[in-house]
Formats: structure tokens, sequence, C-alpha cells
């Protein structure tokens, strides 16, 4: 395969006699072409099959000529090609991998050109027959890589597609769960979406993702689509920010969508914590500031006069308290909305709140809660000093105080007007050193403060009665008190001088026309020694009695 023979020494043996009747026989042809000189007929035939051969990447041109090792390395390359691709990938051949591989069969195509060139093909092969062998298989070739791009097509769209159901699938776990819990689930799946439209446009997967993005939504949006419209405002707060970062042209007509839910949202949820914990201020300032010309914002005034109407129709029925600080939150809500015309309501809550309050201390007085109802009375007087009801707040929290003592001063409320009719006088000494203030409530109630008694001093058990208020000379502090007939409760207080061990004392009388009434307050050191009673604070020991009875004490 390997021999230099040239023409001109094989045609020294044209000569030769075979000694037989044919005559000469004619030697071979050579196995090679002549290294110089021209070429050998059809060589431009050959060289081309050759070339082609090996474009194949199978080496059948070097096969042809009979360079088994050049063929090797054409088998090699291509199996080092195949060992790449196979299975198909989504990315397909390395670059450099298919890179190097070109090369290769350019060069194995050129080398093997140049070779036929100067080769003739041996056996029964005909140059025409290696061209025709070579087109077909280069066909071939062409079309499994046709056939292998198709397959990566293919590998690439079931990748973008696996993508896809990555992002589905978080999206149902998250659908499932709170929304603040559930929020990264949802921006993970989202970015799963977005990278599927922008990067792979064409692809199946991109041509899902609007579907995807519409249960997308309606997965996040669910609370407002179940009626749980506090719930609500958050996702839909959420779903309207999402133009800014995904891109109104992925979102179409998806961008705008969250406007009018989240504003029925937060009109719904504001209204249902009106007069309650939170005062659906927040909702209702957001939506106000947020959607001004919304439906939802212009009924914000209509809804807060609407409860406000409702609450103070409510402090005449069982729960004027409860009312009351209804009415408060609705004022303070509505002093703090950005709107003027709702923040005029204010006033109409603040006078409920003036009547809840009265009518609030007046029931708590009615179910014996007579501490609240002393305070919320107290309050009531001082806080509306020129409201007509402030005197009568005033009795009732003195009868609340007295009957917080005493319970049978509470059965019934102090009249509101003052009985005609004569008057018996009450004189009520101070025989005591500290002051003393009388609480008393019947068909009258008010107050008396006596001073300290100069150079009194406390008595024993059995001395009081005997020695109180019976010191010759001596100027007690005295309080006159004319008083309708009728059944009379008093408080006695300790004021200013007494020790802790001083308490108030409370007592019941009833005052007949006709009789002048005296009384002596004075205080008592119980021995901490009596087996017989129990050891009790020092006490104001009142007594009333008709003067003609004569035991004032």
């Amino acid at each position: 395969m390997e021999s230099d023979d040239r023409y001109g020494a094989a045609g020294q043996g044209w000569g030769a006699d075979r000694g037989g009747e044919d005559g000469p026989v004619p030697p071979p042809p050579p196995s090679r072409a002549p290294a110089v000189g021209p070429p050998p007929p059809g060589a431009p035939l050959r060289a081309v099959g050759a070339a082609l051969l090996n474009l194949t990447g199978l080496g059948l041109g070097y096969a042809l000529l009979g360079r088994w090792t050049r063929a090797a390395v054409c088998w090699a390359a291509t199996a080092v090609l195949l060992w790449a691709a196979l299975p198909a990938d989504p990315d397909g051949v390395p670059g450099g991998v298919l890179a190097g591989y070109l090369l290769v069969l350019v060069a194995a195509a050129a080398d093997g050109a140049r070779i036929a060139l100067r080769s003739a093909l041996g056996g029964a092969w005909r140059p025409v027959v290696a061209v025709g062998l070579g087109v077909v298989l280069l066909a071939v070739s062409t079309g499994g890589a046709v056939v292998y791009g198709s397959a990566r097509d293919e590998a690439r769209e079931q990748m973008l597609l696996d993508r896809l159901a990555a992002g589905d699938e978080r999206v149902a776990t998250a659908s499932g769960r709170p929304f603040d819990a559930a929020k990264g689930e949802y921006e993970r799946a989202l970015d799963a979406y977005r990278a599927l439209g922008e990067d792979h446009p064409g692809s199946r997967a991109a041509k899902l993702v609007p579907d995807r993005l519409k249960a997308y939504y309606d997965a996040v949006s669910a609370p407002y689509a179940e009626k749980r419209l506090c719930e609500a405002v958050a996702p839909l707060t959420y779903l309207r920010t999402l133009p800014d970062s995904v891109g109104e042209r992925l979102l179409g007509p998806l961008a705008a969508w969250p406007d009018e839910p989240l504003a029925a949202s937060l009109y719904g949820c504001g209204v249902s914590r009106l007069g309650g914990p939170g005062g659906g201020g927040t909702e209702l300032g957001e939506l106000l500031r947020t959607f001004p010309g919304s439906a939802s914002a212009r009924q914000v005034g209509p809804a807060i006069g609407k409860r406000i109407k409702e609450q103070v129709a409510a402090l005449e029925g069982a729960e004027p308290c409860a009312a009351t600080e209804v009415l408060r939150g609705l004022g303070a809500t509505a002093s703090g909305l950005p709107d003027e015309g709702v923040k005029a309501l204010r006033g109409d809550a603040d006078e409920g709140v003036v009547d809840g309050v009265y009518a609030c201390g007046v029931d708590q007085f009615e179910d014996e809660q007579f501490g609240a109802a002393r305070t919320t009375l107290t309050d009531f007087a001082r806080t509306y000093r020129s409201d007509g009801r402030a005197r009568q707040a005033r009795n009732i929290a003195i009868a609340a105080e007295i009957a917080d003592d005493r319970p049978a001063a509470g059965k019934r409320l102090p009249p509101s007007k003052r009985p005609g009719g004569s008057r018996m006088e009450l004189v009520i000494s101070n025989d005591a050193p500290n002051a003393v203030e009388v609480l008393y409530t019947g068909p009258v109630t008010g107050t008396a403060t006596l001073k300290a008694c100069a150079g009194c001093e406390r008595y024993s058990a059995s001395e009081g009665p005997r020695r109180a208020c019976g010191a010759s000379g001596r100027d007690y502090p005295k309080a006159r008190l004319r008083l309708p007939a009728g059944e009379y409760h008093f408080l006695y207080k300790h004021g200013t001088g007494a020790t802790a061990r001083v308490d108030s004392y409370s007592s019941g009388t009833k005052v007949q026309p006709g009789y002048t009434y005296t009384s002596c307050t004075y205080v008592i050191e119980r021995s901490p020694f009596d087996l017989d009673l129990p050891q009790l604070p020092d006490s104001i020991r009142p007594a009333l009695s008709p003067w003609g009875a004569g035991s004032s004490r």
C-alpha cells in the first residue's frame, strides 16, 4: 500500500515475452498515484468522495483509502461526541466538544481529499459510488443532527415544564396556610413564573404562565373570595405591588385587578371594627388615602354616622355603658380619618358620650355596682359642670357611696326634685379630734362637713355614750340640716386628723314631722384585749334621736 513505484518504472515490463500465443501481459496498475506528475484519471472525483465520506464522522474515506489509523481517529472523535451528546440534554453538547469535533471532521475531509488525489480506490469501488455514498451518509448525519436538536429542544421544554410544575406545587402548598406564613412560598412561585415568561417567552411553559398567574392571584386572594375581609387586606396589598416587581406586560389585566377588592376589603374590615378593638381607623384611613374616589371610600362617612345613631339609641337599652364605650371609639376613629366630612362626625359621637356617661352611672347604681356608679357620676359632674343633670349626678354619687357601705341606701335613686312640705332640723355636733364629713340620702341628698373638735379626745366604749358632746362650755363644731320627713341613710367619714384606724360609719334613721333631731359624732377606742368581741378599728359612732326623747349623744 505504501509503494513508491513510478509510471516510468512500471513501463519497463511492456517488452517481456510470456512465451505464449497471446503475447505479452501488461503489468497491474500501481496501488498509488505517483508522487510527482499529473494525478491519475478520476482523481478529483475520488477526492470529493473521500472528503464527503470523512465528513460523515465515520472515517469511511480513510477506510476506502486503506488509512486505518486515520479512520480510527475519526471513530474515536465520533465516540467522544456521542458520549457527550447522549442522552439529549436541555443544554445540548458543550460548545468546546462540538467545536473540536467539527475541526476534526474538516481536517479529516481535507486530508482524505489530499490523499485521494494521489491514490486510486481499489477493488470494485468507483469514484461515483464513493461520492454517492458520501452524500447519502452525510445527509443521514445531518438528519441525525436535526433529530438530536429536536430532542434537545424537547428536553429543554420538559425542563421548563418541570419548573412550571414546581411553581404550581409551591402555590398549592402556600394556599393552605395563613398569608404571613406562606408569603415566602408565594414569592418563590412567582419568581419561577416570571423567569419562564421573561427568559423563555416562546416555550410551551411560558404560554401557560398567564393561566398560572390567574390561579396564583386566585390562591393569594382566597380570603377575599371567602369574605374574610380583614384577612384579605394583607394578601391583596401584596398583589397590588406586583406590577412594580413583575411588570404589567406579564401580568396583563391582573395588574389592576386588586384595586377594587382591596378597597372593598379595607372598607368591610374597618367598618366591622368600628367602636371595638382597633376601632377600624387603620383600615378606613388607608382606604381614604389610597382610594379616595372609590365607591367604598364614599361609604365611610354614612357607615360611621349610622353606627353613631345606633349606639345613641342603645343608650336607652340594657347596656348603656357598653354603648358609651362604642361611642367613644367611634368619635376617636372619625376624628383620626383624613376626610373633613368624616371628622365632623366626632361632634355627634361626643354628644352621645355625654348622655351615655350619665346613663351608664344610673345603670350601674340600679345594678348595685355602687363603687363604679360613684366613680362614673362623680366624673360626669366634674367634667360636664354646665349640664343640667350635674346636680343629680352628684346626688346619685353620694347615694352610691353610702350604699357601698349600707346597701339599703341603694334601693332607689335619689329623687330628682326636692319635695315640698315642712322640714325638720337635724343638728350634728362633732366631739371627735378629727374632721368629719356627713353624707346623707333619702327624700333629699347632700353632704355636710364638721371641723375637728379642738381639745376633744377619744372615749372608751363605755364612756362614749355618757360623755360624748356633754362637756359644759365647750363649743362643739356643728352642722344644721333641714330635712323633709322620710327614711334617711347616713355615712360618717373621718377626715383631717384621723388615724388610719378610724373607719367610716353608716347608719339609718327615720325623720318624722314635729321633731327636732340632734346627733353627736365621737371616736371610741376598743381594747385589743376584749375577749368577748373581735378587735375592731376605731370608728365614728353617730346617734340620731327626737329632741323630746332626751337621748342625744
